[in-house]
């Protein structure tokens, strides 16, 4: 997460779009830290980095917003990849148990890097019918 989110909002402005979005998007872009995908089933509003590609975001926290209810629903999304480099790490600074296991209470682990992958996998637990069972409610 970001340090200072003035700081993190003005490096953003030189951050390109999503390019790889597979879901029909009605509106991306840039709001202050939050880079938002509006589709018409939810909005979901990531929290990269300051500078990060978006194309190659491999561990965001994510917050949706489901357009039948306003629901809001939260995660932290981890690639594949980004555990084992995790993992690994910790293998060597002795945490998580010098690495022997991985947990995060709303966590949600997909193949592949990028806003845009991650926004198509939120689309597919939508269809599945299973984003409320793996996505964390927030409370209003």
């Amino acid at each position: 997460m970001p340090e200072n989110p003035v700081e993190h909002a003005q490096a953003d402005r030189h951050t390109p779009r999503v390019t790889n979005t597979g879901v029909e998007a009605t509106e991306q872009g840039w709001d202050g830290p939050w880079y938002r995908v509006r589709t018409e089933r939810f909005e979901a509003s990531f929290l990269p980095s300051a500078g990060e590609d978006l194309d190659a975001v491999c561990n965001v926290d994510l917050e949706v917003r489901l357009a039948a209810d306003g629901s809001r629903w939260s995660a932290t999304v981890f690639t594949v990849a980004e555990v084992g480099r995790l993992m690994d790490r910790w293998s060597q600074t002795g945490e998580e148990w010098g690495g022997r296991y991985f947990w995060c209470s709303d966590g949600l682990i997909v193949r592949d890097p990028g806003i845009g992958n991650m926004t198509e996998a939120l689309s597919g637990l939508l269809d599945a019918g299973e984003l409320t069972q793996v996505l964390r409610r927030l409370d209003d």
